[in-house]
């Protein structure tokens, strides 16, 4: 069955860019290209003018550092390029080797004669999702920020699994989650599964183990709780 695995963007960003500025029909989501047209034509003409990178090289946060795209096997990237969808308050959502220019537009953000980007995204975003998870296993690995700019229920995967960790006492971990994520995403695309229950015998790098106990396997969306070894 087909994966997909959903994250957020990085507020640290690569500088500069060896591609061409960005064009409608350089990335997946085509049928968001109008809307992120318009989202360019707000922020004014300079956005849209930028070199891009690949949007696997523009993010250069705590999740991405620790994904490191350049380790995995080969056939892993190949699986993620299929399977990853970074939300974006800019872009809505876009794949790994999907041109981004150089930006700063957080999903909270508003702007004059859109608003607020989560909620301005929300039915663009959702109807493109519709389409394009149908059918599959959705790692929804969001913060609140960004889940804000989609709804989960319009669309028909079937199944969604969601993931907290927490300490040794159960409290969520706040500071180290971005990390602790993107390991997770490493560990996806390199050993994929299709039944979450399957990740029990997997050890985050930290020592973080799924608690099979305190997870939710028959809830909707799944939830998976990884407790602190």
């Amino acid at each position: 069955m087909k994966v997909a695995i959903l994250i957020p963007p990085s507020e640290g960003k690569a500088s500069g860019g060896g591609g061409p500025p960005w064009q409608p029909g350089t990335g997946v989501l085509g049928e968001l290209d109008g809307a992120r047209a318009e989202v360019l034509s707000a922020l004014g003409p300079d956005v849209g003018r930028r070199p891009t990178l690949p949007a696997i090289e523009r993010y250069t946060g705590v999740l991405y550092r620790e994904l490191d795209w350049s380790s995995l096997p080969a056939p892993a990237r190949r699986r993620g390029r299929a399977t990853v969808l970074t939300f974006s308050g800019l872009w809505g959502a876009v794949g790994p080797a999907d041109p981004v220019p150089d930006y700063r537009l957080k999903m909270s953000a508003s702007i004059p004669g859109l608003g607020r980007m989560a909620t301005w995204w929300r039915p663009r975003l959702t109807d493109a999702l519709a389409t394009h998870l149908r059918g599959r296993i959705v790692w929804d690995l969001l913060p609140i920020e960004h889940s804000a700019a989609w709804v989960p229920s319009a669309v028909a995967a079937p199944r969604r699994c969601t993931v907290r960790f927490v300490d040794r006492r159960g409290a969520t971990v706040a500071h180290w989650n971005k990390l602790l994520k993107g390991a997770l995403v490493w560990h996806l695309l390199v050993e994929p599964v299709e039944d979450p229950r399957a990740l029990a015998g997997w050890e985050h790098p930290l020592g973080y183990q799924l608690d099979v106990g305190a997870s939710d396997f028959g809830s909707d969306p799944v939830r998976l709780v990884f407790r602190q070894g």
